[in-house]
């Protein structure tokens, strides 16, 4: 049984075109040690050929295309590190849960805020929350008491992204670490 569209597919068709699959007629070639300028496709190729190095089209909808004269391998080496140094810098955000009911005592209050102050030191934001469970929806002023307790006692470690309200069944509350 074949798999259609499997992840797992490498794509053996080049992302750029190279040498003989560039299809214009005149290319703009820029590279090291070479002169920018417009050549023809015959041109440009012998210049990639005395280089030691292919053609490679980078902007395929400039007019005419750009195309550098480097080694291809490399050139997608480097696109390749390119890509992961971006990835790495992008910054990923977590968020860490805390559950509170209504009738949440000091010890567990505590004990909850702690690790909440953990959480924001690490640099992860905090999205806390009173559930209600059954007929205790009838003491959302206890819920909110605990939400705004629980914001005073970190304000040295986070500011608040969203005020508590109300959804469904939660009181929610986000708090982001401060920088």
């Amino acid at each position: 049984m074949e798999i259609k569209g499997s992840r797992n597919q490498v794509s053996k068709e080049p992302q750029h075109r190279i040498n003989e699959s560039i299809r214009a007629t005149q290319v703009r070639v820029v590279g090291e040690n070479i002169e920018t300028g417009i050549y023809s496709l015959r041109e440009a190729l012998a210049m990639a050929d005395a280089a030691g190095a292919d053609l490679v089209e980078i902007s395929p909808n400039a007019e005419p295309p750009v195309c550098r004269i480097i080694d291809y391998s490399k050139f997608l080496y480097q696109l390749k590190k390119k890509q992961k140094e971006i990835k790495a810098r992008s910054v990923k955000v977590v968020i860490k849960e805390i559950r509170f009911g209504p009738q949440t005592d000091d010890h567990d209050f505590n004990f909850k805020l702690k690790h909440a102050k953990e959480f924001l030191q690490e640099g992860a934001k905090v999205r806390a929350y009173v559930f209600f469970k059954g007929r205790s929806i009838l003491f959302k002023e206890q819920g909110s008491e605990i939400l705004d307790r629980f914001i005073k006692e970190l304000e040295d470690y986070g500011k608040v992204e969203s005020a508590p309200k109300l959804e469904g069944k939660k009181m929610i509350v986000v708090l982001a670490p401060k920088k």
